[in-house]
């Protein structure tokens, strides 16, 4: 290899001081007089993009109200008052009657989720490394059973659904008594984002952060480090400590009060201890170095130029003439002089004090979130259930309509002459009597004979069900989620087939949904398989896995040092999934081709499957060591039928296993 690199040493010319330094933490630190000004001025800027997402927010709780039954809280103008629809249709006798759509329509989505569930795998770029991949997946599917990504990912798939945005974080530490990596989810109302995003990856951020309202302990088990620390938290959090937590409660358990916290520096209660977390770019010179010998490429700070790059190339160069090399084909050590942009952390007081502060301790260095807008396109974030909210709202009228005319043709309209009322009676009084249910009115009737009459007329059928009809068509139709795949029974003479194309139209529509959440889950796993690696060490790897897999021994550092593609597949959990993989085992156990242990690790369904093989096994151990085994115990056999009575579909994968059971035992 020949390289052409000019060989000089740095220069100790520095790119500007203070103010004009090329490093924004030294210019900020310059132009700030301390660190509180510093500090204020980050808050300001987080405040801003704060500012910029409130109409996001409020959106967002219109839609979470519509989805879980409070329809009618909506603010309309009647004669110059503001109120609620609700209060409005109180005001003019009717009831505000909803029949909630929407929630069963998140839920269908939900479900269909669930049951079509991928998770991540890792692969290798080297093929010869895809074992290590292997055993660096198993970690990733113990970290999220640890986290119960489950559970979080379905919650995750019904924020996307309501409100568009779906934000985790993603770091290691001390929780639950355990040091390890975990997955926490943050509300986009603590969320602050970059209002200048516009790249649907978000690969153009340049800032972020969270919200954090912290009772006085768990602030100190953050930030205090020494009797210093704790005593500056004290100073600046002195009210919160000293008032009683628990003693101020501004929502009901279970129920919220539908109000977005408007307030960015202070929280509700005032028990609680607000710190603002800032993520945002930072700037400085830095080089860029390609080792020609290694092939890896990396950077350095402005002060290891010459240990690094310097020293190390005269180094070689003095080997290569050594040993008869041209230093035209040494390989050296390229070092390019560059602006490097980087993560910097900040945790801010809601006064300016910065409590902690540095450049991302991460291995992926990025910020610790993991967030996703859909659709955002041109930055701009439309839910699901944001589609759907008019046909609601023009369903719930009218059943309101439905059931004022209802009530009208019921009691009709009472005709009463002027003359039969008696002077001394106020009018109002028999209409309310009329009113009432089983109400009586007396009168003295005149000489004319006239009656009070009642007028009424069956108007119910004016084309309302026919309207609603067309509404519940039309949600269908919007939302792509008909009613085969809302599990709906089919109608009479329908034939399988036009119903498993209807329930594959419908899937198919929320396909863009699933893989853009995909797209997600997929970016989530790459931070979480750079923090395990990075928070996991060798024993600990070994003590998930085991020291071999498949018989072969397990390289715990290359384990922890790969670099791996995340892919995502189907779920093994998934019903399809297990059922195409076990029949494939059972085929192969019928060719012989696996033994009944193999095929006991492998397939799922079969009840008591552990224990059988544990049986198994014991049963060889006797056999080798000379001893006549006890084979397989009666409760156990009990067990095992027991379990196959409560699922018929393992019966037919059992019935080829007890010959082998028996010849075992």
């Amino acid at each position: 290899m020949t390289t052409t690199m000019k060989l000089h040493r740095k220069s100790r010319v520095t790119v500007g001081r203070g103010s004009e330094s090329a490093d924004s933490l030294v210019r900020s630190r310059a132009i700030n007089s301390d660190d509180r000004a510093r500090g204020q001025e980050i808050l300001l800027e987080a405040q801003g993009h704060r500012m910029a997402s409130m109409k996001y927010l409020q959106e967002r709780e219109r839609n979470k109200r519509y989805t879980y039954g409070d329809q009618w809280s909506d603010i309309v103008c009647v004669d110059g008052v503001q109120m609620t629809e609700e209060e409005y249709i109180k005001r003019q006798g009717n009831v505000p009657l909803k029949n909630n759509l929407i929630r069963r329509l998140v839920k269908n989505v939900i479900g269909s989720f669930r049951d079509q569930q991928a998770e991540p795998m890792c692969m290798a770029r080297d093929r010869a490394e895809q074992r290590a991949a292997e055993t660096l997946s198993t970690l990733l599917q113990y970290n999220m059973q640890l986290n119960r990504m489950g559970e979080l990912y379905a919650r995750a798939m019904e924020e996307n659904l309501i409100g568009g945005l779906v934000v985790h974080k993603k770091t290691f530490g001390w929780r639950r008594d355990r040091y390890d990596c975990w997955t926490d989810n943050i509300q986009p109302t603590n969320f602050i984002p970059d209002s200048n995003m516009r790249d649907y990856r978000g690969w153009d951020c340049q800032f972020v952060g969270q919200i954090h309202d912290y009772s006085f302990g768990d602030l100190c088990n953050q930030f205090a480090n020494s009797p210093a620390d704790y005593k500056r938290l004290l100073e600046i959090y002195k009210p919160q400590r000293d008032t009683r937590e628990g003693t101020f409660s501004f929502e009901q358990f279970g129920y919220s009060d539908g109000m977005v916290n408007m307030d960015f520096l202070f929280p509700r209660d005032p028990s609680k201890c607000r710190v603002i977390e800032v993520w945002r770019k930072e700037s400085k010179p830095r080089y860029r170095c390609h080792d020609w010998n290694s092939g890896e490429y990396y950077k350095i700070e402005l002060d290891d130029y010459n240990t690094m790059v310097w020293a190390e190339n005269q180094k070689r160069l003095q080997m290569g003439r050594a040993n008869g090399i041209a230093d035209d084909d040494v390989p050296l050590v390229e070092a390019e002089w560059f602006m490097d942009s980087y993560w910097y952390y900040y945790f801010i007081t809601p006064f300016g004090d910065i409590l902690k502060e540095g450049e991302t301790p991460y291995h992926h260095k990025e910020h610790p979130f993991v967030f996703q807008g859909y659709p955002f396109l041109d930055g701009e974030i439309h839910s699901f259930v944001a589609d759907v909210i008019d046909q609601q709202r023009y369903t719930n009228r009218l059943i309101i309509l439905e059931d004022f005319i209802i009530k009208a043709s019921a009691k009709g309209a009472l005709l009463v002459p002027e003359d039969v009322v008696p002077e001394n009676e106020d009018p109002n009084e028999w209409a309310d009597s009329w009113a009432k249910v089983n109400g009586v009115m007396f009168y003295k009737v005149k000489s004319h004979g006239k009656v009070p009459e009642q007028v009424s007329a069956n108007s119910t059928n004016i084309g309302i069900h026919e309207l609603l009809s067309l509404q519940l068509k039309f949600f269908e139709d919007i939302s792509g989620v008909n009613s085969a795949l809302q599990g709906k029974a089919s109608y009479s003479g329908e034939s399988g087939s036009h119903a498993q194309v209807m329930a594959q139209n419908a899937a198919t529509s929320l396909v863009d949904i699933f893989e853009s959440f995909n797209d997600f889950q997929q970016e989530a796993a790459y931070k979480d398989v750079k923090n395990i690696q990075q928070c996991y060490d060798e024993k600990k790897v070994l003590a998930i896995v085991g020291s071999t897999a498949k018989g072969v021994p397990i390289d715990a550092n290359k384990v922890l040092t790969i670099e791996t593609d995340i892919s995502i597949s189907p779920s093994k959990k998934t019903p399809v999934y297990r059922a195409m993989a076990n029949d494939f085992f059972i085929k192969l156990f019928e060719m012989q081709a696996i033994d009944v242990e193999q095929l006991l690790e492998s397939v799922s369904d079969i009840p008591y499957a552990d224990e059988l093989l544990q049986s198994i096994r014991s049963n060889k151990e006797q056999i080798q060591q000379g001893q006549v085994p006890g084979g397989v115990s009666p409760e156990l056999i009990q067990k095992v039928q027991a379990g196959l009575n409560t699922n018929p579909q393992a019966v037919e994968q059992m019935r080829g296993l007890m010959p082998a059971w028996r010849q075992a035992s």
